[in-house]
Parts: C-alpha cells; structure tokens; sequence
C-alpha cells in the first residue's frame, strides 16, 4: 500500500505531473477519450517513482498515478566522477536504460556541470538527487512515456551494477593438481605408460 511509503518518507516526497495525454478508443457511436497521467515523484535525495494511470477524468488519472509513483519508488546509488571529496554527486557508472525504442544513458559527470540532458529525464533525476550527469538519448524520445520509462530505468540500474569496489574479498585456490601433487605422484602413472592393446592381425 502507498501509505506505508508516506509512512517512511512521506513529508520529503514531491510530485510533478510530467504529462496529461488523452488517448482514444473508437467505439460504435465514435470516440471514447480517457486521460493518460505521466507523474514522477522523488525526495530530491536518492529516491524517485514513476506512475503511469489511464482514467476518463484528469483529476482521477493523477491521483491515481500518484499512488502507482509511490508504489514504483526505487532507491538510486549516487558516486563521485573523480576524487572522492565530499557527498556523492553523480551517477556512480556509465548506466542504461530501455523502453520501447528508447534508449538512455546516464553518464557521470564532474562536479558543478549540472544535469546535461532534455527536459524530461531531468525532471527525473533531479528528483532522483543527482547533482550532474551527461545523458545521450537514442530512439523516440519524442515519446515522452516510453522516454521517462528509460529514465527511471536506468536510474534504478544504478544500484543493480556490481562495481569493483562492492567485489568480494578474492581468496585463491590451489589448483587440484597442485594441492595433490604427493599423491599423484604416487598413484597415477601417466597415459603413454598405459598398456596399449596389441591389435591382432
């Protein structure tokens, strides 16, 4: 349930309205119009949803895409484009996201460059609480649901890419024949050593 997210951050959390669309349905006696909400919701410090509700009333289809955005919420992973001096800033690697034709790639960027991107992903992660970062966009970004989607994709990428720093603790093996190298010397006799059978003519 959505309140249990007002519950945890509720007062930090601002929502925008990215899009109201109206899409159509053709029917017997013509059209039937509903409305399409596009909401982004974040706390400006590492947390952004998206919601996406189809309703017959504007007001309805928000209220209800608000709800679906707070459902969404996911945690972003910022980092540090070069030293690491001060708060995290940017994105912590080169990420993508996907959604229908659209491509987005978040790149980290040094500090004081601000977000470089269009409208619509920056909205995203500025909500998100990235300070700077590079975007390069590929496909219908024209396409402002599926163009939102691949942002808030590749932010929630974000904490799903194993970077070097999060390796385990590399504990090296012996190789098994190393390990047993007495007791093959022992008990193994090599191939060529082996009696061939004597083909009988």
């Amino acid at each position: 349930e959505h309140e249990i997210l007002d519950e945890f951050i509720g007062p930090a959390l601002k929502d925008e309205v990215l899009k109201i669309m109206p899409v159509q349905k053709q029917t017997r006696a013509g059209q039937r119009t509903r409305f399409k909400a596009f909401v982004a919701i974040g706390d400006y410090n590492g947390h952004v949803g998206l919601g996406v509700k189809c309703s017959k009333e504007v007001a309805t289809a928000i209220r209800g895409a608000i709800i679906l955005a707070k459902l969404s919420i996911v945690p972003v992973r910022r980092g540090f484009w070069g030293n690491k001096i001060g708060s995290p800033h940017t994105v912590p690697c080169k990420v993508t996201g996907k959604c229908g034709s659209v491509w987005v790639r978040l790149i980290p960027a040094p500090r004081g460059t601000g977000i470089v991107s269009a409208p619509v992903p920056k909205k995203l992660l500025q909500m998100a609480g990235i300070d700077d970062c590079y975007t390069s966009a590929r496909g219908s970004t024209g396409t402002l649901g599926n163009f939102a989607k691949a942002t808030y994709a590749a932010v929630a990428a974000t904490y799903a890419y194993l970077t070097p720093d999060l390796w385990k603790e590399t504990v090296f093996q012996k190789s098994p024949y190393q390990e047993f190298t007495e007791f093959l010397s022992k008990n193994h006799r090599p191939l060529g050593v082996q009696r061939q059978e004597v083909k009988q003519y």
